[in-house]
């Protein structure tokens, strides 16, 4: 690929992470947290971590399978394998650009899934049990992303990626920064922290999706009005979403630059 293209997309990118790092330099509540703040049982942060670390455990664990059943995976690489070809032939911004378009076209389309699936278990009041099922669409929604960059999710240095990343888009301040450098450093290298711990990690990440989703959970136990808790994966899914694909199309292009292959 022409190198210059590459560096212009490059930077192109970097001015979109430096853009969402800005956004997220201070957490505000909405007022609807402030209001349901009050009315929140005093343990169900507890119980939401771990409701969303057993999730973790049993997709990483048997549920991986599963989900591959919802994509087709080697159609998947094939796509990738012939986007890669293209783009080698073509040398253009174009060529290069079609493997953000084919993410954002996946995230819109799992988005909308996880959306009508919190919507529904919300007017039927079912808001715990909803937390599996958001856990395994945020992960798909992963998977597919990084097949369509190139990347396999597997391997337990993957998953550290994928978990660090979703703690990532749902953190705010001197903590984003940090975790975005961590995960840029990752990149760089392809080894985890030294004195990483995978059981840590879950913990880290099951705590920052219960506390961003907490007064929401809490809402979507009610029926009826808890549709509108429910409507609120469609929120968390996308900022997930906005991050994986910075942080894949980060790795892709630096892959890219550095003339190695992504498969």
């Amino acid at each position: 690929m022409a190198n210059n293209n590459l560096t212009s997309e490059w930077k192109r990118l970097a001015a979109k992470e430096k853009r969402f790092l800005e956004k997220r330099a201070e957490k505000t509540d909405s007022l609807l947290n402030q209001k349901l703040a009050e009315k929140v049982p005093d343990k169900l942060q507890e119980t939401l971590d771990a409701a969303f670390a057993k999730a973790f455990h049993v997709i990483f664990d048997k549920g991986t399978d599963y989900i591959e059943k919802t994509y087709n995976k080697e159609t998947l690489e094939h796509e990738h394998q012939v986007d890669m070809y293209a783009a080698e032939l073509r040398q253009n911004k174009k060529a290069l650009r079609n493997f953000s378009k084919k993410a954002s076209a996946t995230g819109r389309k799992n988005i909308l899934i996880s959306g009508a699936a919190g919507i529904g278990m919300g007017l039927v009041g079912v808001g715990l049990p909803d937390i599996p099922v958001f856990t395994g669409m945020l992960l798909k929604n992963i998977y597919e992303i990084a097949l369509q960059y190139g990347f396999e999710y597997e391997s337990e240095e993957e998953r550290y990626f994928i978990l660090r990343l979703i703690e990532g888009s749902l953190s705010y301040g001197d903590d984003i920064v940090a975790i975005n450098r961590e995960l840029n450093e990752y990149i760089y290298s392809l080894e985890i922290p030294k004195d990483y711990d995978k059981e840590d990690q879950i913990k880290k990440t099951s705590a920052a999706l219960s506390s961003e989703l907490l007064y929401m959970k809490f809402l979507q136990g009610i029926p009826i009005v808890g549709a509108v808790g429910g409507a609120y994966d469609v929120i968390y899914m996308k900022k997930v979403n906005d991050y994986a694909k910075l942080k894949y199309n980060r790795r892709f292009l630096e892959g890219q630059l550095l003339g190695s292959d992504t498969f």
